[in-house]
């Protein structure tokens, strides 16, 4: 089903990211983008499909993804990157905290890049929950909080409650995502930690994970 929502509109962001997340892509996210989507099958719900870029990494085992963007600037161009995917894919309005699906509709879901700008992430993975099948399984890759306490630790904080979200469309950088995932009911059967970019100096949105959970 779907359900007709309210956009969260962020156009200057938007414009931004279309160009950034290009750049991103070519300095590695491709790879764990591609990570995040081996081995998936059947019908995959796509939370915050931004402009698309995870479009081209799904395996033809995927029946159909359901890409799910609020931004209107953001799902204008995902429908764009949709026509030209590998595997059917069908991009829709709709918020992370009220999907516009069914319960157990879904044999996997995808989060990239997405629940650190989510409004509210218990209700957001509490609605993936609810819209995967039993047995069903959550595929992520997110910037998160830096797991030793600290400067950086601080300094996430600090930009979190002043100027980072306003600059950046609602990001924060200062969850605790792998804590939240398993708050929601997931069980973590896959995590990796890592700093991207890779080299130089570790900037305040530098600590990562991908994973699987089920």
């Amino acid at each position: 089903m779907e359900v007709a929502v309210s956009s969260v509109s962020h156009p200057v962001f938007a414009r931004i990211y279309q160009r950034v997340s290009v750049k991103m892509d070519e300095a590695g996210v491709a790879g764990h983008r591609a990570t995040v989507a081996a081995g998936l099958s059947g019908r995959v719900i796509e939370v915050g499909a931004g402009n698309g870029r995870m479009f081209g990494h799904y395996p033809p085992a995927v029946t159909e993804v359901l890409a799910v963007e609020p931004e209107p600037r953001l799902r204008a161009a995902a429908g764009v990157a949709a026509r030209s995917a590998p595997v059917p894919i069908r991009v829709v309005d709709g918020l992370a905290e009220a999907l516009p699906a069914a319960d157990g509709e879904f044999d996997a879901a995808v989060s990239a890049m997405v629940l650190c700008t989510v409004a509210d992430p218990a209700a957001a993975l509490a609605e993936i929950r609810r819209v995967l099948r039993p047995g069903g399984e959550l595929r992520f890759f997110e910037h998160v909080a830096a797991e030793e306490p600290g400067g950086l630790r601080r300094l996430q904080r600090l930009l979190d409650a002043t100027i980072w979200p306003p600059l950046s469309g609602g990001c924060h950088i200062a969850r605790d995502t792998a804590a939240a995932i398993t708050a929601a009911g997931f069980t973590i059967t896959d995590l990796r930690r890592f700093r991207f970019p890779s080299e130089g100096a570790s900037g305040p949105a530098s600590p990562h994970i991908i994973g699987r959970a089920s």
